[in-house]
Formats: structure tokens, C-alpha cells, sequence
């Protein structure tokens, strides 16, 4: 019996690269499996489908990107675990960018628990995965029977010298003014993610449009596989409320009471919410007897049509739960200089959105080492989002750092990186937490505006302020409206939730997610047109509040300065297994790097540390003049002559012939080890070595 599958396989020439699709190579037991190849890269996607759980209130669909250092050639650095552990921030990435475009495409009220299991098998370390993992997932799940209304697919983008390339290296990303992974089906785009240099807004456009081109081709791959395949379908179950209780319930809803609602804040919200629900549950107390109705279905019905008057109000009215037109910013208030003794802080609150943004500078040895399966990486600067239960009214344990929570961290960091100055025009490490005090949607917006101020408090010289806004969409059979700065439950309700970051001169970063599926081009541009316009109210209420970077830092920030010696001194300053320069830290309390250049960095918690470590550095690392004066220190006396240090790591002799005018027949008889004896220099000769003489001063001792 034979128990070998046949593999198939179809080829893709895209972008200048070769992209090789085959299902049944490898594991075979899965619902569905392929192996997707650029170059020697290849990715491995799985999918599968398990039992129902009814019981909850979501799909429970499970994304995992699993880093496997294998791939590349590497073991991990630690010494007692060789074993990948938990997946990294940037594994955590890639699972949130495959789970979002895919999420969209399976049956309403499917309650099975769907996995996809993303695994790199080879990496070639030039071409990227992330992209390659959604293709991959949708190609799985293609091939599985699970019900799916795809293909998607996922191209990275980007723009070196003006040119936009889809599909690029990794070497080619190093010089590229973009970084953009753009998702989408065969009709429309459904998710994009971008870190950018300023780019204008025209051009991104085009990047998207360029993108979309190659996700039809992959798309178009994708079904040719999975015909040649021929695939059987599952059946889910679909968790549907009976259809004779929704009717009898909507009966009793007051949607005329639902239309007016028009309150200013999210408390309120609720306690309108709260007794409007009371009333309705008040009107149903026959019926839920008699038709033994779930108090949760009754909840779920009045917020079905809560919605659907929410969205009925913004097409035709142009009206939103807070009273705002749909192109209007909430209110903004912000502030710096908030807290006392750290290095920067900023507050930025929008509406019922308020965010504590909080910098801390440090050394360079203060980098981030980030250990990737790519490579190795260090990271000056970072920004980290902290989201706790009361910032939304709940009560909550405190669990450890949410993939939501890295996410936008990292969103927030990216957003920041083009306009930081380099390292060469500022040393320091910079740390920024946004804590999230309320919210009501947008935070991670948010924390783009309160990490901008911070860091200007900070003194950190970053180019321009960079400001962020959120963008929402709401469509019906009779048209739709693109929302500014959205909250909450438009974020909830709406149907994209497009977030902008940009500067006066372009985007910094992009990240939008579709509920629908798809968002044609033209939608996109006026959401980008108008995010623009918003970005320009929130940039002056920032310059307002602080228009430049202030020019001295934190008196308690540590002070870090370079100082150049010659390299041929470098030894020197380390000195034998290093003791001398750790003794200089110890002594000074510093911290010190040295470059092969000569360049040293002194990291200092204050002014006298840092005088009294350069003093030091420099006494060894420099060339004393012929001529100089200097009161040495006795290292070791011989027939000939002493060995005198005259400096910390400098040492000459003092030949018998130069320690007195006249002849020194003993010279024991006049000097021992440790003595103190003054000392000029009379040259340098051609080894290196350095002459003294005593005579001068014999006559004075």
C-alpha cells in the first residue's frame, strides 16, 4: 500500500523573483498544507480545523508564526536552553499580520477552533517572511475544505531611490525608503502595514496600487492549486441565534429611542445604554417565560440594533454618538514637563483619550540586544504600551504584556523612527512608555502624539513633531462615510479602522485593518486625504504646546560626550584584561565604549564623574612633548639605570648617566621602588621607548 501523497506544485515569476507553490511534500495529516519558496527561503503553512466551542463568544482561531533558528543556520545564545522558547516581539508581529487579513474571511458565527501554524524551514536571510505568511495561510487554508471565502495574499513593498519594488530583498530594504506589507483578495486591499521615511502621500498611494497588482497574480495561484488538488469541503458549525427569537425581540426594541442618542461621554453612554436595555428586557417579561429567551440574546439583539442606528445616523445625518460631524477631531489637550525627576514626559489627550508618555535616556551599553531568528540586532531606541484594566473602567488581573500591547508598541516605535537623529548627532539610548491612562479609541494614536512631546521635552533633536490619527468607515447599500478620529464604539462597529502617522513632509507609518472584504483604491485615497487634513489640526496643537526640541537635557539625565584618542592608545586605556578601564568605572562611576576608530563614549550620571574619567583617559592617551616635567613613581631599579612611570600606562628609563651631574657609581644607593622622582623627558626613540633624565633636579632632592 502506498502512503505517499503526490506533491503538486505551480511556479509565480513576480517582482523579479520566483515564487514556487506545493502541497503535499509535508505534512500530510493537516486539513491542509503547502510550502511556499523564494529563493531558499521556504515557508511552511498549516491549517487545521477542530471540534466547536459554542460556549464562547468568539472565533476561535489560533495564528502562530514559529521562529525555528534551524532555518537560518544559528543557535541561540544561551548556554543551558538551545530550545526556541516564547516567540519573540517579532514573531508576535507576523502572527498579528497574518491573523488580521485572514480573520474577516470565515463564516459568521463559526465557533470552531481553527489553527494556522506558520513555519520557516529554510531562510535565506534575503528573502522576508513576513509577506510570504499570509500567502502562505490563505494557501493552506485553500487547500483544507475549512470554509473560507479567500484566496488573499500579502506583498512587501518598497521605495529606493524614488522606484517602487514589490517583492524586494532584504539587502534591498537596507537602502529603502519604505517598508510596506500590503494584504488583500483578488477585488480589493484588506490590510496594510508600512514604516516609512516621510513618504508623500501620492506615492503610497501608488505603492498600494503596485502592491494590489501582485496580489491578484497570488491570489490567481492559489485557486489553480487548489483545483488541480480538488478539495472536500468541512463542515463548521455555525452558532446562529434562532431566528423566531431575534424577530420577537426586535419587535419590543424602541429604534426611535436608539436614533436620538447623542451623549458626549463613554460613561454616559453606558448609563443610557443601561436603562434602555432595563426597558426593553422590562417589555419582554412574558416572552422570556414563555419562550424561555437568553437574557444574552436579548443583549446581543438590542446591540445589533444599536448599531444599525448608530450607522443609519452617520450616512444619512452625519451624525456620530457624540454629536461630531464626520470629518471633526475630538477636543485635544496636551501638556509637557508633567512629572518631576524624569528625563522627558508628555501628556496628550484626545476626547476621553489620555496618554502619559514617558522618556528615559541612557547609555549606549544601554542598547537592546534582540536575538531573531533573522540575526542578531541591537536597538537604541524603543517604545513600549502599557493598556491596564481601568483605563476602560475594567477590573481585570494583570497578566503579562499583551500581543495587542506589542503591537502597538511597536506601531507607535516605528512611527517615530524617521525622525530621530542618528546616533553619531545624539548617543544615547532612548526609552519612551506611554502609559494609557483613558480610553476611548485611538489610543495607540495616541501614544504616537504623547511619545512626539516627550521626547521634545527630553531635548532628544528629533526632526519634525510627528502626529497620528485614526480613521473609520461606515458603509450601507445607500453609501458611506469615512469618520475622523474615531472612538470606541465606531472602532468596534465601524467597518476599517485605518490608522495614519505622519509629519508636516509625509507618512511615517500606516496600519489599517477591513472588516469588510476589501477597500477599493479610490476609498483609500479620500481616507488619506482626510487623515491629512486631521494630522495638520493635532501637528499645531503639538507645536502649541512645545515647538522644538528643548536644548538642554534633564539635569538627570546622564551626560554622554565622545572624546577622540589616538588608536594606537586603545590598549592602553583597557588595559591588561581590561583592568584598567574597568577601574576607571569603578572609580568614576561611569560607563565607557571605545570604538576601533578611537572614538570614546563616556556615559556619566553627572558632570564631576564625567571630568574626572576624561582626566583619566586622557593622562594615558596622550603623547607627552620632549621637554615636559613630570613626578613619576619608582617601578624598578637596575645597575643601569631606573624605570620611572611617569604616567598612568607610560614608563621610560632614567639611565644612570642622565639621574645626576656628576658620575653614580651605586645607583641603589640613591633611589629604591615606590620612590616619587621628578623626571623630563628628553625623547622618544625610534622603538617607542622613552628616555629621562633626574640630573635637573638631583641637586633639589
Amino acid at each position: 500500500m502506498n502512503n505517499f501523497k503526490e506533491a503538486l506544485e505551480i511556479k509565480l515569476e513576480l517582482g523579479g523573483q520566483e515564487f514556487v507553490f506545493r502541497t503535499n511534500d509535508y505534512a500530510f495529516q493537516a486539513d491542509g498544507n503547502c510550502t511556499i519558496q523564494c529563493g531558499e527561503t521556504i515557508m511552511l503553512a498549516t491549517a487545521g480545523m477542530g471540534n466547536a466551542r459554542p460556549d464562547l463568544g468568539f472565533f476561535p482561531l489560533m495564528v502562530d508564526f514559529q521562529e525555528k533558528f534551524y532555518a537560518a543556520g544559528r543557535l541561540k545564545h544561551s548556554r543551558v536552553n538551545k530550545r526556541e522558547g516564547r516567540p519573540s516581539d517579532q514573531g508576535i508581529l507576523n502572527s498579528r499580520m497574518v491573523d488580521r487579513p485572514i480573520r474577516p474571511l470565515f463564516p459568521k458565527g463559526m465557533v470552531n477552533d481553527v489553527q494556522i501554524l506558520l513555519t520557516p524551514l529554510a531562510f535565506d536571510k534575503e528573502h522576508e517572511l513576513s509577506a510570504m505568511g499570509i500567502t502562505a495561510a490563505s494557501t493552506a487554508l485553500m487547500l483544507s475544505g475549512i470554509p473560507f471565502d479567500g484566496p488573499c495574499a500579502g506583498v512587501k513593498v518598497a521605495l529606493i531611490d524614488g522606484e517602487i519594488i514589490t517583492n524586494p530583498t532584504l539587502s534591498q530594504l537596507e537602502n529603502s525608503d519604505l517598508d510596506l506589507v500590503v494584504a488583500g483578495t483578488e477585488n480589493a486591499i484588506t490590510m496594510v502595514e508600512s514604516v516609512a521615511n516621510e513618504v508623500d502621500f501620492d506615492t503610497m498611494l501608488k505603492a498600494l496600487e503596485m502592491a494590489h497588482k501582485d496580489i491578484v497574480e497570488l491570489c490567481k495561484v492559489q485557486r489553480q492549486l487548489a483545483e488541480k488538488l480538488g478539495v472536500e469541503a468541512l463542515e463548521p458549525t455555525l452558532k446562529l441565534p434562532d431566528e423566531k427569537l431575534v424577530a420577537l425581540v426586535s419587535e419590543k426594541v424602541d429604534y426611535s429611542k436608539l436614533l436620538e442618542i447623542t451623549v458626549p461621554t463613554k460613561k454616559a453612554l453606558k448609563k443610557e445604554l443601561k436603562v434602555l436595555l432595563a426597558e426593553l428586557e422590562e417589555k419582554l417579561i412574558n416572552e422570556i417565560a414563555e419562550h424561555e429567551i437568553p437574557s444574552g440574546l436579548i443583549k446581543e439583539v438590542f446591540n445589533e440594533h444599536l448599531v444599525k442606528a448608530m450607522r443609519e445616523n452617520i450616512i444619512k445625518n452625519n451624525k456620530r454618538l457624540d454629536g461630531r460631524d464626520a470629518d471633526q477631531v475630538r477636543s485635544l489637550r496636551s501638556k509637557v514637563g508633567v512629572l518631576p525627576r524624569v528625563h522627558g514626559s508628555g501628556l496628550f489627550q484626545r476626547g476621553e483619550t489620555q496618554v502619559l508618555s514617558v522618556v528615559t535616556l541612557g547609555g549606549p551599553s544601554s542598547k537592546l540586544v534582540v536575538e531573531f531568528m533573522e540575526g542578531d540586532s541591537e536597538k537604541r531606541y524603543m517604545h513600549h504600551y502599557n493598556f491596564p484594566p481601568f483605563c476602560v473602567g475594567d477590573v481585570k488581573p494583570m497578566r503579562g504584556t499583551s500581543r495587542r500591547e506589542i503591537g502597538h508598541g511597536m506601531l507607535g516605535e516605528r512611527a517615530l523612527m524617521a525622525v530621530l537623529p542618528s546616533e553619531e548627532e545624539f548617543a544615547y539610548v532612548i526609552r519612551v512608555v506611554s502609559e494609557v491612562l483613558a480610553c476611548n479609541g485611538s489610543s495607540s494614536m495616541a501614544s504616537v502624539c504623547g511619545s512626539t512631546l516627550s521626547l521634545m521635552d527630553a531635548g532628544v533633536p528629533i526632526k519634525r513633531p510627528v502626529a497620528g490619527i485614526a480613521m473609520g468607515l461606515v458603509t450601507s447599500d445607500e453609501g458611506y462615510k469615512i469618520l475622523t478620529d474615531i472612538q470606541g464604539m465606531e472602532d468596534g462597529c465601524g467597518d476599517m479602522d485605518f490608522k495614519v502617522t505622519a509629519t508636516k513632509q509625509g507618512i511615517t507609518a500606516l496600519q489599517m485593518d477591513i472588516k469588510l472584504k476589501g477597500l477599493d483604491m479610490n476609498l483609500l485615497k479620500e481616507a488619506l486625504d482626510k487623515a491629512r487634513n486631521a494630522l495638520d489640526i493635532i501637528e499645531a496643537e503639538i507645536v502649541s504646546t512645545i515647538n522644538a526640541p528643548r536644548e538642554q537635557l534633564s539635569q538627570y539625565a546622564p551626560i554622554i560626550e565622545t572624546i577622540q584618542i589616538d588608536p594606537d592608545y586603545i590598549r592602553d586605556v583597557i588595559g591588561k584584561g581590561g583592568e584598567t578601564i574597568q577601574r576607571i568605572t569603578a572609580e568614576t562611576e561611569t560607563e565607557i565604549s571605545i570604538e576601533q576608530d578611537g572614538a570614546v563614549t563616556i556615559t556619566a550620571p553627572d558632570r564631576e564623574a564625567y571630568l574626572k574619567a576624561e582626566a583619566q583617559i586622557k593622562t594615558i592617551a596622550f603623547e607627552p612633548e620632549p621637554g615636559q616635567t613630570f613626578d613619576g613613581k619608582v617601578m624598578r631599579v637596575e645597575s643601569f639605570g631606573a624605570f620611572v612611570e611617569f604616567a598612568p600606562g607610560k614608563s621610560g628609563l632614567v639611565h644612570v648617566s642622565k639621574f645626576a651631574p656628576e658620575r653614580i657609581e651605586n645607583l641603589t644607593e640613591h633611589v629604591k621602588v615606590g620612590d616619587t622622582l621628578k623626571v623630563k623627558l628628553v625623547e622618544k626613540d625610534r622603538e617607542g621607548r622613552y628616555n629621562l633624565s633626574h640630573k635637573e633636579f638631583y641637586k633639589k632632592d
